[in-house]
């Protein structure tokens, strides 16, 4: 992977962002974040029946929709129900800051890992409509179904690791504990400390 000229390093919270920060550190770019909810399967939320991203876009996994039989009431509450939390974190690891400039940036969007990509397809999808030079995704593991789609949404992919059988992303890490929101902005404000 190249970053390009004039990257610019978007973790998805909160989990990409320990990942994020010593990629931003190497490629000594700015760090920000691209606030993006996976629409989880009710009762089982990990299981993503789509994701939407910062100003509204949503991706919809309509083979999981159709399989679980999920109507489009359900899906509007969730969707509704995510999008307060994207604007409550906006608030919360921001502030006032406004987002990075991404016009004509080379953006590498960083997150833990790929189970389903579909938290990933949203960030971008919606980030294309930015006008950015080119969108890398850059995570250390995924599921090769999840890595391939993404493959054909973003211009590059860096994917370490893709086990079979995947199982989760936290399966593959020594310590998945969450991330907090306190720790979110520790990182972001230590790296805007950094010279």
């Amino acid at each position: 992977m190249h970053a390009g000229a004039n990257p610019v390093v978007l973790a998805l919270p909160r989990g990409g962002v320990p990942v994020a920060s010593p990629v931003a550190t190497l490629l000594r770019a700015p760090l920000d974040l691209f606030l993006v909810r996976k629409l989880g399967l009710p009762g089982e939320e990990e299981v993503a029946i789509g994701a939407i991203a910062s100003g509204g876009i949503r991706v919809l996994n309509d083979r999981v929709i159709a399989e679980c039989g999920i109507d489009e009431a359900t899906i509007e509450l969730i969707t509704r129900r995510e999008q307060q939390e994207i604007e409550r974190r906006g608030l919360a690891y921001r502030g006032n800051r406004p987002p990075i400039e991404l016009l004509d940036r080379t953006i590498v969007l960083v997150d833990d890992g790929l189970a389903t990509g579909a938290t990933m397809r949203a960030a971008v999808t919606a980030l294309r409509s930015r006008k950015p030079a080119a969108i890398l995704v850059a995570v250390p593991v995924g599921s090769q179904e999840a890595c391939e789609a993404l493959r054909h949404a973003a211009d590059d992919l860096v994917c370490l690791e893709t086990p079979e059988p995947f199982i989760a992303v936290g399966k593959w890490y020594e310590d998945f504990s969450q991330t907090s929101d306190e720790e979110v902005r520790k990182v972001l404000h230590a790296y805007r400390e950094k010279p």
